[in-house]
């Protein structure tokens, strides 16, 4: 048995059974953009994870860019999540849910009549994306943001929040990687403003340190999380000479405000460009609070570098997605279900439910 993972962890005010996490996985199963009752069953048949991180969950009408992901900000949504929450906790698990606006990877038939897309520049994000009545459609180009539109978003990801706890969660993660709204806000490919939210390193990491404070505000720093994604360059995402400070300047700015954990993606895995280990390594001696590692672990991987102390808790995708009892199989050293890739995005419970459970 593996002595670190397997140990159980203090994050914050919860006691965490192991330090294995499952990493948010979008999976589309949210009809009408409301949680039901499968996807309740399917966090449910996971939560041996020590912390479970949903998938991607907007908080607003204006960030549901994708076909069928969930919403955490009206009522019906709360109602549809209280029945994951309650699943996970009942089998003795913890939860957060991870609070990503879509920001200007949308698309108009994947969004309600009356909302928008919104950004902080006008400037398209590459490539297209699903739709489900037309396929594949490229991104359009968004609306550069107001000031009044920034403060409305800030305020969104804070009732968010109220709205996840209200709902059982036992905390928010804020989904500041892979180009989304925050990301875009941090990155100079989105983000070509010329007033207090961009240009310099202080006005791009202003809008993740105003969201993050908003959320602390309301419901408080114990459960905030930050999930980030230096070098990524998923949506259109690039690095520039000003990475590594930026993500220090934003630890730093996190720190005051005491943020529980950041979350680390590192996507070279599956072929995107390495996070530069020197930043991980910055990030790991410059944040006070709880450090999540991620990107293409293994049981062995993980023992080693929670053992070196890299981090304090490792994440796994897409292994928690084919097996459900990941963690019986890494202690019975038992052969792992592969993921059935064609099954990621579809709406029922194939490649969703329905991945065998070993006897162990």
């Amino acid at each position: 048995m593996k002595k670190e993972l397997f140990s159980q962890y203090a994050l914050g005010d919860i006691t965490l059974a192991n330090r294995a996490v499952m990493a948010p996985l979008t999976r589309c199963r949210a009809i009408n953009n409301i949680p039901n009752d499968l996807m309740a069953t399917y966090y449910q048949q996971r939560a041996q994870a020590g912390l479970i991180i949903t998938e991607g969950t907007s908080p607003s009408l204006n960030g549901l860019g994708y076909a069928r992901i969930p919403g955490i900000f009206n009522e019906e949504q709360k109602k549809g999540w209280q029945k994951s929450t309650q699943a996970v906790h009942d089998r003795g698990g913890h939860i957060f849910v991870q609070l990503m606006h879509t920001g200007r990877v949308s698309h108009p038939d994947n969004m309600a009549a009356n909302s928008r897309i919104l950004a902080p520049s006008a400037i398209a994000a590459p490539g297209e994306m699903w739709t489900d009545n037309a396929g594949n459609q490229a991104h359009p180009v968004p609306e550069a943001m107001s000031e009044k539109d920034i403060q409305e978003a800030i305020q969104e990801y804070a009732h968010a929040a109220q709205t996840a706890i209200d709902a059982g969660f036992d905390g928010v993660e804020l989904h500041a990687a892979n180009g989304y709204l925050i990301d875009q806000f941090l990155n100079t490919a989105a983000n070509q403003r010329t007033d207090k939210w961009g240009g310099t390193i202080d006005n791009r990491i202003r809008f993740a340190v105003e969201v993050s404070r908003a959320v602390i505000a309301k419901i408080g720093k114990n459960r905030v999380g930050m999930r980030i994604s230096p070098y990524g360059v998923f949506n259109g995402m690039q690095a520039d000479a000003e990475m590594d400070n930026l993500y220090e300047q934003l630890i730093i700015a996190l720190n005051k405000l005491g943020l529980l954990y950041i979350h680390i993606v590192d996507h070279s895995s599956m072929g995107a460009p390495e996070v530069n280990p020197a930043t991980k390594q910055m990030i790991r001696e410059t944040f006070k609070g709880s450090v999540i590692l991620s990107g293409g672990y293994d049981a062995a991987r993980a023992e080693q570098d929670l053992t070196e102390n890299k981090g304090d808790l490792v994440a796994f995708g897409r292994l928690f997605l084919a097996n459900p009892d990941l963690l019986e199989k890494f202690k019975h050293e038992q052969e792992l279900t592969e993921p059935d890739a064609d099954t990621f995005y579809t709406a029922d419970e194939k490649g969703y439910t329905d991945y065998p459970v070993a006897n162990v």
